[in-house]
């Protein structure tokens, strides 16, 4: 099994220094580079503070001047906010920047809120159309002069300046409804899932979606399974707690954006009160602990064998929670000494 880490710059409130956030996230990310994680994974989401990522690839082209060997993933970036010239461009400058590390991860999006923000009109539903759309254009921009009368984006004969290093840039579709499946695997695309909070059935029913869009498939499909998890080792019980309530905390939260329930003010999203939080955004401590990669070193390491027996290739260490730095420092430090080897 590959490991592979993503981490998003935070704030959970106005009082958090955007500055010193910035520089935990850059100590995280060479923390994992030295460790050898294969990939480091930037999101894109917009007016969030509990997110913070307008753009994937201004955030790995400057992950990529303070590392060496890890690979530098959009994921993932979101098909209906971009233009395809826009997009194959700014990708392939991250690959140019890094000497060709660029891992291209695309996706339909996941708030209704950020969409009548960014798209207007444009519902999540037709995300995937988007997705489906741009993957080839861009694919296309990035070897030469292409011309395009689609659906969603016409253009006249252009192509991608610059072009990627990499002869074939691997491409990476977050994937969780059936067609998208069957979309990432005609495609020859590797596919990452995150199942929420929800317990490994989800993760199960994921492998199980694969397996029957390759089954459909008349094309061989060699690509990658990754599986992302919120992830937190510790040894303490006060590691503990703080890992427990930093989770529930962005819960509430998370699940304002969800439920399409209560405001965001000035990039802060109320949070939820956790009786009315359902679905995916359950916080029962006793589930939480039970369904996401958190423990002890051994019992993380328990949890990784299922996975790695369900036949995923990669798992992403998935930092943000809005934990204290300190304590999320620890976690990953736990991973790399106590977890990683028992993989290696």
């Amino acid at each position: 099994m590959k490991f592979h880490i993503a981490i998003n710059l935070e704030r959970m409130d106005p009082t958090e220094d955007i500055s010193a956030v910035n520089a935990h996230v850059i100590e995280m990310v060479k923390m994992a580079d030295d460790a050898g994680f294969e990939v480091v994974w930037a999101a894109e989401h917009h007016a969030l503070e509990m997110t913070i990522a307008p753009n994937p690839f201004q955030l790995l082209s400057h992950w990529a001047a303070h590392t060496k060997n890890i690979r530098l993933g959009s994921g993932v970036a979101n098909a209906t906010y971009w233009h395809p010239i826009n997009l194959a461009g700014e990708a392939a400058m991250v690959d140019v920047m890094s000497g060709g590390r660029l891992e291209f991860g695309l996706g339909s999006g996941a708030y209704q809120r950020e969409f009548d923000r960014m798209k207007p009109g444009v519902s999540t539903k037709e995300g995937h159309s988007y997705l489906a759309e741009a993957l080839p254009v861009v694919q296309a921009l990035w070897q030469g002069d292409v011309e395009h009368d689609g659906e969603h984006w016409q253009f006249p004969k252009s192509t991608s300046c610059p072009k990627p290093l990499q002869k074939q840039v691997p491409i990476w579709v977050a994937a969780r409804s059936p067609s998208t499946f069957d979309h990432a695997v005609e495609h020859g695309a590797n596919i990452m899932s995150w199942p929420l909070t929800m317990p490994f059935a989800e993760a199960e029913k994921y492998r199980g979606l694969l397996d029957e869009a390759i089954a459909k498939s008349d094309k061989p499909y060699a690509g990658q399974f990754a599986m992302m998890r919120h992830t937190s080792v510790w040894d303490d019980d006060a590691d503990k707690a703080a890992t427990m309530g930093a989770i529930r905390n962005v819960l509430g939260q998370f699940g304002n954006l969800m439920m399409k329930a209560g405001d965001v003010v000035n990039g802060f999203p109320d949070k939820i009160p956790f009786d009315e939080l359902e679905g995916n955004v359950r916080v029962e401590p006793a589930m939480l602990e039970e369904n996401l990669m958190f423990g002890t070193s051994e019992t993380v390491v328990g949890k990784l064998k299922e996975y790695e027996d369900l036949g995923v290739d990669a798992f992403i260490y998935y930092a943000s929670m809005g934990l204290d730095p300190a304590v999320q420092k620890r976690s990953l430090q736990l991973f790399i000494d106590r977890v990683m080897p028992e993989f290696s």
